[in-house]
């Protein structure tokens, strides 16, 4: 038996044969961990020369607790830990070199690791995603339901649909994967991989959109939910959501979640009436380690 701690590789498929079954006990609260190690895994299998992430996992009893993923670009992303285990694995990561870019965990996990870090490291840090997440109850279509259907996209959509996520991305402030789309990297973007519905009026003009993952450890996160500015407040918001929760349940998953924001109390209160539940909240905080002092 291996002794209790943190136990580090850079071999995915040795991860996940070690740490599989503890991200899918729980696959809502692990719903970000899951489909960031799987599309680090495909990358991984594609290029074997593609620069490797870390991966973490901790043990006590035999059993895993705990996992941690720093990713090449530096984003370390963690199940829930004690500000006990926040502050040995941020001893662990800053002996062995290790500077991640960012931080995401649930609220108080991020939290403390973001403390943990400054105080081990003197990096201060400052918050930049917060988020509610939601998993699907009982599916309640929306009454009175918008006039229309849904129907899953096809590649004559993709003009649409990349347009689409560009605009969402606008709203929300996603410069990143602006610049992804921009740069024709679209299979790159967070949005590459996923599997889109459409809200169509009954003249077959699409009037909303929403994504959703692909089934992964019982898990679809449904991501984003698009609706144009001049088209929103008619209920087809809801409408495309429980179709992309529906085909979801229909390909298998147990688990079907989501991410708010906090501030919008409108998507709020639709993904609560159409029966999404409150689980969780999450955040993010970016490492703030200065500029280079000139030569």
């Amino acid at each position: 038996m291996l002794p209790d701690g943190w136990h580090l590789t850079q071999d995915v498929n040795d991860f996940l044969a070690r740490a599989g079954d503890f991200l899918c006990s729980r696959a809502a609260l692990h719903n970000t961990p899951l489909t960031d190690i799987e599309k680090l895994r495909i990358s991984r299998a594609a290029d074997h020369n593609a620069e490797t992430a870390v991966f973490g996992r901790l043990e006590s009893g035999g059993e895993v607790r705990a996992i941690f993923y720093l990713t090449p670009s530096g984003r370390l992303g963690l199940t829930p830990l004690s500000v006990e285990q926040t502050e040995n694995l941020a001893a662990l990561l800053a002996d062995l070199g290790h500077s991640p870019a960012n931080v995401i965990a649930d609220h108080a996990t991020a939290g403390a690791f973001a403390e943990s870090w400054q105080q081990y490291t003197g990096v201060p840090s400052v918050p930049f995603w917060r988020t509610h997440l939601y998993r699907l109850g009982t599916l309640t279509p929306p009454r009175p339901r918008p006039e229309g259907q849904g129907r899953l996209t096809g590649g004559e959509d993709r003009e649409q649909v990349v347009r689409w996520c560009r605009e969402f991305c606008v709203d929300v402030g996603e410069q990143h994967s602006i610049d992804l789309i921009d740069a024709g990297a679209w299979e790159d973007s967070r949005f590459g991989d996923r599997h889109f519905t459409f809200w169509e009026t009954m003249e077959g003009a699409p009037v909303s959109m929403a994504a959703s993952t692909s089934v992964i450890g019982g898990m679809v996160r449904v991501d984003p939910v698009y609706t144009p500015a001049h088209l929103r407040g008619r209920g087809y918001a809801g409408a495309v959501t429980v179709e992309a929760s529906r085909a979801a349940q229909a390909a298998g998953a147990t688990d079907v979640v989501l991410f708010t924001d906090p501030d919008n109390l409108t998507s709020n209160a639709l993904y609560q009436r159409i029966g999404y539940v409150h689980v969780a909240d999450f955040a993010g905080y970016k490492f703030s380690y200065g500029a280079p002092e000139a030569g």
